[in-house]
């Protein structure tokens, strides 16, 4: 453990940013530092936080499984930077979508919208239906800006592997890797829930946003369906979050994974050439590049790069450092300079009224502190 960090996360604990924290900070491929602190589960019963406690992931989901995916397809040559996703797969065919490519996915300059209560909208959580609300949607000055949007990696898992990457995910990473207690939908894996942080009571979160959004009306008739009845009102435990991905079955491109800071060390090692047992070096490069120079913010393929103005790096990251955040409170970055990988893992969701709170701030500061760490020891 490194005491300032366990020190200052406990502190945002007792704050009530979040109930649990369990951090890892890696120099040349080992460990240095890792804790667990708070309480994983606080209602219905309390469980401390272990370092082998099971989380949410969230949108890591993107880099380490869609993103992961889709850059061993570019290396094996079944797809390209710029393959047209309407030549790809037939459900993009003749849409607007159909010219989007793989790399404007990947680097969320599509200009698909940042997301859409599917779980509202479409027929069913089929990759044709689910394509098929995508390729109606509009879309605006594709290569142009960067608009963050779950849209994208739904759109590129459905063009990799038909909207269900976890059988893909299985057989070609976690047990290459020999990955344990990483996994899509835990419970339905054997596992039970007091090894898993628990998250929010309810959708009320997503609820909130689907009536501001103007998504969630009442019944326009006596004998409809009441469309709010979809939302869970008891304790989100070991199910997704994610109302889209809990709409898919627990499997989606953009959120499902669930995974321990030790397994998302093992993951975050595919991204570094030096270390990589899935990926070669030149594959590698792709994560550390910035795409989207000139614009708006700076992306990499599936990540954030440090140089991005407002980044959660901290402020002794490289430039070329490339990271990714999720909503339960998760966050992952990898600086290949100098060899260090730097994880997160919160379930700030858990035992907090809305709004829940907004812990950017909190991540730049536990990387900081995990930067002056490993800086005296040289």
């Amino acid at each position: 453990m490194n005491k300032e960090i366990s020190q200052f996360l406990s502190e945002r604990i007792a704050a009530n940013d979040f109930p649990s924290a369990v951090y890892l900070v890696a120099e040349k491929g080992e460990i240095v530092y890792q804790d667990a602190l708070g309480y994983a589960v606080v209602e219905p019963e309390l469980i401390p936080a272990r370092l082998d406690t099971i989380y949410d992931l969230a949108s890591l989901t993107k880099p380490l499984v869609t993103g992961l995916l889709t850059a061993q397809q570019l290396e094996d040559g079944e797809l390209e930077l710029g393959s047209k996703i309407g030549e790809e797969h037939i459900v993009f065919r003749n849409s607007a979508v159909a010219e989007l490519t793989v790399q404007e996915l990947a680097t969320h300059t599509s200009g698909l919208p940042a997301w859409r209560p599917f779980y509202l909208l479409a027929r069913s959580a089929s990759p044709i239906d689910l394509g098929t609300m995508i390729r109606m949607l509009e879309i605006r000055k594709p290569g142009t800006i960067v608009e963050y949007s779950d849209l994208n990696f739904l759109a590129l898992s459905i063009l990799i592997e038909e909207g269900q990457p976890d059988l893909e995910f299985e057989l070609g990473v976690a047990n290459e890797l020999g990955l344990n207690r990483t996994c899509f939908n835990p419970l339905q894996k054997g596992f039970e829930r007091i090894e898993i942080a628990a998250s929010e009571l309810g959708n009320e979160y997503e609820k909130q946003t689907c009536v501001e959004q103007g998504y969630l009306q009442p019944p326009a008739t006596a004998g409809e369906t009441d469309r709010s009845l979809v939302f869970r009102d008891h304790q989100i435990w070991g199910d997704v979050h994610d109302g889209n991905a809990y709409f898919m079955d627990g499997v989606a491109g953009h959120a499902g994974l669930f995974s321990t800071a030790p397994e998302v060390f093992k993951i975050a090692l595919q991204f570094l050439p030096q270390h990589s047992q899935l990926l070669k070096p030149g594959t590698c490069e792709l994560f550390r590049k910035n795409f989207t120079e000139g614009m708006n913010e700076d992306r990499s393929f599936a990540f954030q790069l440090a140089s991005s103005e407002g980044s959660t790096a901290g402020t002794n990251m490289s430039p070329e450092s490339f990271g990714h955040n999720g909503f339960t409170g998760t966050s992952l970055w990898i600086d290949p300079v100098n060899d260090r990988i730097f994880i997160l893992l919160t379930n700030r969701t858990h035992h907090h009224p809305l709004p829940f709170v907004n812990i950017n701030s909190v991540r730049r500061r536990f990387h900081d502190l995990a930067i002056e760490g490993l800086d005296r020891r040289r």
